[in-house]
């Protein structure tokens, strides 16, 4: 078995402009600290395919996928909000992000890799609805937890979003739905504002949101005890069939964006753990898909030890 890493194809172009922090740049730096990891060889590479609109659709309307392809092609510096920077390149972009979540959960769950890491921008969860929004235009995550549960026989998924920001668009999507649980560790308060401790889902749903907010400040001792003792042991209780995780590293004490000082180191023990509860639960299966991570050198070295324990 082995461990899998998207990455997007070359060519493909998302311009946020000249000193905008979600950069090209990021995925660069990520290919080479992957390069030279002690696990490089033993990946399985693969560049993402565009996603279907039909997969799409399973959550975001086909008007607002078409308003985003329409407002890209008109040449718009922004869709919906103006942190939600598009170029020419954007749409298929964000299309390949998708589809680069998509063809990991595949592969998992063909069993030809035991779980993946994929590398791909625009992220994705502070995508609403109907909403783009914080960087991002689609919501990977939720649309790789759509299609396992209609593709792939799925009747629980976990979803672990460690971004320093809440995933607002992540746990809205899904906040009413208790085939889907949503837990989050992230810095409060914070962009975008919501993640507060008490909001813990609606109707059927309630329970299966968990938001871990964290003071400016924190780090390892307050981020790994509110993962383990928090956090697994709701996800255990939920039992899930598969665990999807939102790796933002702008958590990372180097990052420019928040005030949290997580370690490379404790990006590790996280992973550790996750992967831990994942074998014993929902047999491995595990598709880690990038969110944030702002300063190149902490995003490099978050996301090698991330898939070097990947891979262990």
């Amino acid at each position: 078995m082995t461990t899998g890493y998207v990455s997007l194809p070359a060519g493909l172009e998302h311009d946020t402009g000249a000193g905008h922090p979600e950069c090209p740049a990021r995925l660069v730096a990520v290919q080479r600290a992957l390069d030279e990891c002690g696990v490089a060889a033993e990946l399985a590479r693969e560049s993402a395919p565009a996603a279907l609109p039909a997969a799409l659709e399973r959550v975001h309307p086909a008007g607002h996928i078409a308003h985003i392809e329409e407002r890209v092609a008109a040449g718009a510096p922004w869709v919906d909000s103006p942190d939600a920077n598009v170029s020419r390149g954007s749409y298929a972009t964000a299309l390949a992000a998708c589809g680069g979540a998509l063809l990991a959960c595949d592969q998992v769950a063909s069993g030809a890799w035991s779980n993946a890491f994929v590398a791909v921008r625009p992220p994705g969860h502070h995508a609403e609805e109907s909403l783009a929004m914080g960087f991002c235009l689609f919501n990977n995550v939720a649309v790789a937890a759509r299609h396992v549960q209609a593709q792939h026989g799925a009747l629980r998924v976990a979803i672990l979003d460690w971004d320093v920001h809440h995933g607002n668009g992540t746990q809205h999507l899904f906040e009413e739905d208790p085939s889907v649980f949503y837990a989050s560790l992230h810095q409060f308060p914070h962009y975008p504002g919501s993640g507060a401790e008490r909001e813990r889902g609606h109707g059927d749903g309630e329970g299966t949101t968990l938001n871990c907010p964290q003071p400016a400040g924190s780090g390892d001792v307050e981020w790994l005890g509110a993962l383990e003792q928090r956090i697994l042991p709701a996800l255990e209780a939920f039992d899930p069939d598969w665990l999807l995780i939102s790796a933002g590293f702008d958590a990372h004490e180097r990052d420019p964006l928040s005030s949290t000082r997580v370690s490379t180191g404790a990006f590790r023990t996280m992973t550790r753990l996750a992967l831990d509860f994942a074998r014993g639960r929902c047999g491995g299966r595990v598709v880690s898909v990038l969110e944030g991570g702002y300063d190149l050198e902490g995003l490099a070295a978050s996301a090698r030890v991330h898939v070097e324990e990947l891979a262990s």
